[in-house]
Protein backbone atom coordinates (compact mmCIF):
# COMPACT_ATOMS: atom_id res chain seq x y z
CA UNK A 1 0.00 0.00 0.00
CA UNK A 2 1.34 3.43 -0.93
CA UNK A 3 2.16 6.09 1.61
CA UNK A 4 -0.65 8.37 0.44
CA UNK A 5 -3.24 5.64 1.00
CA UNK A 6 -1.80 4.87 4.42
CA UNK A 7 -2.17 8.49 5.49
CA UNK A 8 -5.91 8.51 4.70
CA UNK A 9 -6.75 5.56 6.91
CA UNK A 10 -8.44 6.44 10.22
CA UNK A 11 -6.81 5.76 13.58
CA UNK A 12 -8.18 4.92 17.01
CA UNK A 13 -7.97 8.61 17.85
CA UNK A 14 -10.96 9.10 15.55
CA UNK A 15 -14.00 8.66 17.79
CA UNK A 16 -16.01 6.72 15.21
CA UNK A 17 -13.16 4.23 14.76
CA UNK A 18 -12.07 3.78 18.37
CA UNK A 19 -13.06 0.07 18.51
CA UNK A 20 -12.38 -0.82 14.87
CA UNK A 21 -10.02 -3.57 13.73
CA UNK A 22 -7.16 -1.49 12.34
CA UNK A 23 -5.33 -4.48 10.85
CA UNK A 24 -8.45 -5.37 8.87
CA UNK A 25 -8.77 -1.77 7.68
CA UNK A 26 -5.20 -1.88 6.44
CA UNK A 27 -6.04 -5.03 4.49
CA UNK A 28 -9.05 -3.31 2.94
CA UNK A 29 -7.11 -0.19 2.01
CA UNK A 30 -8.18 3.44 2.09
CA UNK A 31 -10.06 3.17 -1.20
CA UNK A 32 -12.75 0.99 0.39
CA UNK A 33 -13.60 3.78 2.82
CA UNK A 34 -14.44 6.21 0.01
CA UNK A 35 -17.21 4.01 -1.34
CA UNK A 36 -20.39 5.53 0.07
CA UNK A 37 -23.88 4.53 -1.01
CA UNK A 38 -26.17 7.53 -1.32
CA UNK A 39 -29.90 7.16 -0.65
CA UNK A 40 -32.38 10.03 -1.08
CA UNK A 41 -35.97 9.51 0.06
CA UNK A 42 -38.25 12.25 -1.33
CA UNK A 43 -40.84 14.03 0.78
CA UNK A 44 -43.68 11.78 1.87
CA UNK A 45 -42.12 8.59 0.55
CA UNK A 46 -40.75 5.58 2.42
CA UNK A 47 -37.88 3.14 2.07
CA UNK A 48 -37.12 -0.18 3.75
CA UNK A 49 -33.86 -2.05 3.35
CA UNK A 50 -32.92 -5.42 4.88
CA UNK A 51 -29.28 -6.49 4.82
CA UNK A 52 -27.27 -9.58 5.79
CA UNK A 53 -23.60 -8.71 5.87
CA UNK A 54 -20.36 -10.48 6.70
CA UNK A 55 -18.01 -13.01 5.15
CA UNK A 56 -14.55 -14.43 5.73
CA UNK A 57 -12.95 -11.18 4.57
CA UNK A 58 -13.20 -7.62 5.94
CA UNK A 59 -16.24 -5.61 4.86
CA UNK A 60 -17.17 -1.95 5.31
CA UNK A 61 -20.62 -0.75 4.24
CA UNK A 62 -21.10 3.04 4.32
CA UNK A 63 -24.51 4.58 3.58
CA UNK A 64 -25.65 8.20 3.52
CA UNK A 65 -29.41 8.76 3.74
CA UNK A 66 -31.28 12.02 3.23
CA UNK A 67 -34.95 12.08 4.21
CA UNK A 68 -37.31 14.69 2.81
CA UNK A 69 -40.22 16.22 4.72
CA UNK A 70 -42.46 13.49 6.14
CA UNK A 71 -40.35 10.73 4.56
CA UNK A 72 -39.32 7.55 6.35
CA UNK A 73 -36.50 5.03 6.06
CA UNK A 74 -35.99 1.76 7.89
CA UNK A 75 -32.80 -0.32 7.86
CA UNK A 76 -32.63 -3.80 9.39
CA UNK A 77 -29.28 -5.57 9.43
CA UNK A 78 -27.81 -8.89 10.54
CA UNK A 79 -24.04 -8.59 10.93
CA UNK A 80 -22.51 -12.04 11.29
CA UNK A 81 -19.12 -11.56 9.68
CA UNK A 82 -16.29 -14.03 10.14
CA UNK A 83 -13.87 -11.11 9.81
CA UNK A 84 -14.14 -7.39 10.61
CA UNK A 85 -17.54 -6.18 9.42
CA UNK A 86 -18.73 -2.60 9.79
CA UNK A 87 -22.02 -1.02 8.77
CA UNK A 88 -22.01 2.78 8.96
CA UNK A 89 -25.12 4.87 8.34
CA UNK A 90 -25.35 8.67 8.25
CA UNK A 91 -28.87 10.09 8.16
CA UNK A 92 -30.27 13.62 7.81
CA UNK A 93 -33.94 14.11 8.66
CA UNK A 94 -36.14 16.93 7.40
CA UNK A 95 -39.33 18.07 9.15
CA UNK A 96 -41.57 15.22 10.29
CA UNK A 97 -39.32 12.50 8.88
CA UNK A 98 -38.69 9.16 10.62
CA UNK A 99 -35.65 6.88 10.70
CA UNK A 100 -35.72 3.34 12.07
CA UNK A 101 -32.68 1.14 12.57
CA UNK A 102 -32.66 -2.44 13.87
CA UNK A 103 -29.41 -4.35 13.95
CA UNK A 104 -27.88 -7.55 15.30
CA UNK A 105 -24.18 -8.36 15.60
CA UNK A 106 -23.52 -12.00 16.35
CA UNK A 107 -20.60 -14.42 16.23
CA UNK A 108 -17.55 -15.92 17.85
CA UNK A 109 -13.94 -16.24 16.76
CA UNK A 110 -11.95 -13.07 17.22
CA UNK A 111 -13.82 -10.89 14.72
CA UNK A 112 -15.10 -7.39 15.39
CA UNK A 113 -18.60 -6.63 14.15
CA UNK A 114 -19.96 -3.13 14.48
CA UNK A 115 -22.66 -0.61 13.68
CA UNK A 116 -21.85 3.08 13.54
CA UNK A 117 -24.68 5.58 13.08
CA UNK A 118 -24.94 9.34 12.89
CA UNK A 119 -28.50 10.65 12.91
CA UNK A 120 -28.93 14.38 12.34
CA UNK A 121 -32.29 15.91 13.20
CA UNK A 122 -31.98 19.03 11.07
CA UNK A 123 -35.60 20.23 11.22
CA UNK A 124 -38.51 20.07 13.69
CA UNK A 125 -40.82 17.17 14.54
CA UNK A 126 -38.66 14.35 13.18
CA UNK A 127 -38.34 11.02 14.99
CA UNK A 128 -35.74 8.27 15.06
CA UNK A 129 -35.40 4.94 16.82
CA UNK A 130 -32.42 2.59 16.92
CA UNK A 131 -32.43 -0.89 18.47
CA UNK A 132 -29.23 -2.95 18.48
CA UNK A 133 -28.59 -6.39 19.96
CA UNK A 134 -25.16 -8.05 20.19
CA UNK A 135 -24.48 -11.74 20.92
CA UNK A 136 -20.88 -12.91 21.07
CA UNK A 137 -18.67 -15.72 22.33
CA UNK A 138 -15.03 -16.87 22.12
CA UNK A 139 -13.20 -13.55 21.60
CA UNK A 140 -15.90 -12.00 19.43
CA UNK A 141 -16.57 -8.27 19.76
CA UNK A 142 -19.78 -6.36 19.09
CA UNK A 143 -19.83 -2.56 18.86
CA UNK A 144 -22.47 0.12 18.54
CA UNK A 145 -21.38 3.74 18.18
CA UNK A 146 -24.48 5.87 17.82
CA UNK A 147 -24.45 9.66 17.52
CA UNK A 148 -27.59 11.80 17.58
CA UNK A 149 -27.36 15.45 16.56
CA UNK A 150 -30.27 17.83 17.09
CA UNK A 151 -30.02 21.21 15.37
CA UNK A 152 -31.04 24.42 17.12
CA UNK A 153 -34.28 24.73 15.18
CA UNK A 154 -35.22 21.05 15.39
CA UNK A 155 -37.82 21.39 18.13
CA UNK A 156 -40.16 18.48 18.96
CA UNK A 157 -37.44 15.97 18.06
CA UNK A 158 -38.01 12.48 19.48
CA UNK A 159 -34.92 10.24 19.23
CA UNK A 160 -34.08 6.97 20.97
CA UNK A 161 -31.30 4.39 21.06
CA UNK A 162 -31.38 1.03 22.82
CA UNK A 163 -28.40 -1.35 22.99
CA UNK A 164 -28.18 -4.72 24.76
CA UNK A 165 -25.25 -7.10 24.65
CA UNK A 166 -25.29 -10.81 25.49
CA UNK A 167 -21.95 -12.49 26.15
CA UNK A 168 -22.01 -16.28 25.99
CA UNK A 169 -18.37 -16.67 27.08
CA UNK A 170 -16.05 -14.66 29.30
CA UNK A 171 -13.64 -13.79 26.47
CA UNK A 172 -16.26 -11.98 24.37
CA UNK A 173 -17.02 -8.26 24.67
CA UNK A 174 -19.55 -5.64 23.65
CA UNK A 175 -19.13 -1.88 23.48
CA UNK A 176 -21.79 0.81 23.27
CA UNK A 177 -20.94 4.49 22.82
CA UNK A 178 -24.02 6.75 22.70
CA UNK A 179 -23.33 10.40 21.83
CA UNK A 180 -25.84 13.22 22.02
CA UNK A 181 -25.32 16.71 20.62
CA UNK A 182 -28.46 18.71 21.32
CA UNK A 183 -28.95 22.42 20.56
CA UNK A 184 -32.78 22.53 20.70
CA UNK A 185 -34.58 22.71 24.04
CA UNK A 186 -37.95 21.03 23.34
CA UNK A 187 -36.80 17.47 22.57
CA UNK A 188 -36.97 13.88 23.76
CA UNK A 189 -33.68 12.00 23.48
CA UNK A 190 -33.21 8.68 25.25
CA UNK A 191 -30.51 6.04 25.21
CA UNK A 192 -29.86 2.85 27.15
CA UNK A 193 -27.05 0.30 27.14
CA UNK A 194 -26.70 -2.95 29.06
CA UNK A 195 -24.41 -6.00 28.75
CA UNK A 196 -25.09 -9.31 30.47
CA UNK A 197 -24.96 -13.08 30.30
CA UNK A 198 -27.46 -15.73 29.27
CA UNK A 199 -30.24 -16.37 31.77
CA UNK A 200 -29.05 -19.70 33.15
CA UNK A 201 -32.23 -20.10 35.18
CA UNK A 202 -34.33 -19.96 32.03
CA UNK A 203 -32.01 -22.37 30.21
CA UNK A 204 -32.12 -24.84 33.12
CA UNK A 205 -35.92 -24.57 33.24
CA UNK A 206 -36.17 -25.45 29.56
CA UNK A 207 -33.70 -28.31 29.78
CA UNK A 208 -35.53 -29.74 32.79
CA UNK A 209 -38.58 -30.01 30.57
CA UNK A 210 -36.82 -31.94 27.86
CA UNK A 211 -35.39 -29.20 25.63
CA UNK A 212 -31.84 -30.09 24.59
CA UNK A 213 -29.08 -27.55 25.48
CA UNK A 214 -28.49 -26.33 21.92
CA UNK A 215 -32.20 -25.75 21.30
CA UNK A 216 -32.61 -24.01 24.64
CA UNK A 217 -29.74 -21.68 23.82
CA UNK A 218 -31.13 -20.96 20.36
CA UNK A 219 -34.58 -20.11 21.74
CA UNK A 220 -33.17 -17.76 24.36
CA UNK A 221 -30.92 -16.01 21.85
CA UNK A 222 -33.79 -15.72 19.39
CA UNK A 223 -35.93 -14.02 22.04
CA UNK A 224 -33.06 -11.67 22.87
CA UNK A 225 -32.26 -10.53 19.33
CA UNK A 226 -35.89 -10.40 18.21
CA UNK A 227 -36.26 -6.90 19.66
CA UNK A 228 -34.06 -5.51 16.89
CA UNK A 229 -36.58 -6.57 14.25
CA UNK A 230 -39.87 -5.80 16.01
CA UNK A 231 -40.53 -2.82 13.75
CA UNK A 232 -40.02 -4.94 10.61
CA UNK A 233 -43.52 -5.72 9.41
CA UNK A 234 -42.48 -8.01 6.55
CA UNK A 235 -42.65 -11.43 8.22
CA UNK A 236 -40.61 -13.14 5.53
CA UNK A 237 -37.78 -10.64 5.78
CA UNK A 238 -37.85 -10.76 9.56
CA UNK A 239 -37.52 -14.53 9.47
CA UNK A 240 -34.67 -14.31 6.97
CA UNK A 241 -32.69 -11.90 9.15
CA UNK A 242 -33.32 -13.96 12.28
CA UNK A 243 -32.29 -17.20 10.60
CA UNK A 244 -29.08 -15.62 9.32
CA UNK A 245 -28.26 -14.55 12.85
CA UNK A 246 -29.15 -17.85 14.48
CA UNK A 247 -27.16 -19.79 11.87
CA UNK A 248 -24.05 -18.30 13.44
CA UNK A 249 -24.86 -20.17 16.65
CA UNK A 250 -24.15 -23.46 14.89
CA UNK A 251 -20.45 -22.72 15.36
CA UNK A 252 -20.80 -21.96 19.06
CA UNK A 253 -19.63 -24.97 21.11
CA UNK A 254 -20.99 -23.90 24.47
Amino acid sequence: MGEAATLTLPTRRDEAWRYADMDALARLGAGALDQWQTVDVPAGESLMRCMIVGSDAPEVHRIRVTLGEGASAAFFVTNAGGDYTRVEVEVRLARGAHFEFGGVTIGGGDATREFVTQVTHAEPEATSNQTVRSVHWNSGIGNFLGEIKVARDAQKTDAAQDFKGLLLEAGASANAVPQLEIFADDVKCAHGATVGELDEGARFYMMARGVDPASAQRLLVQAFIGDAFVALEDEGERERLLEAALAALEGAKL
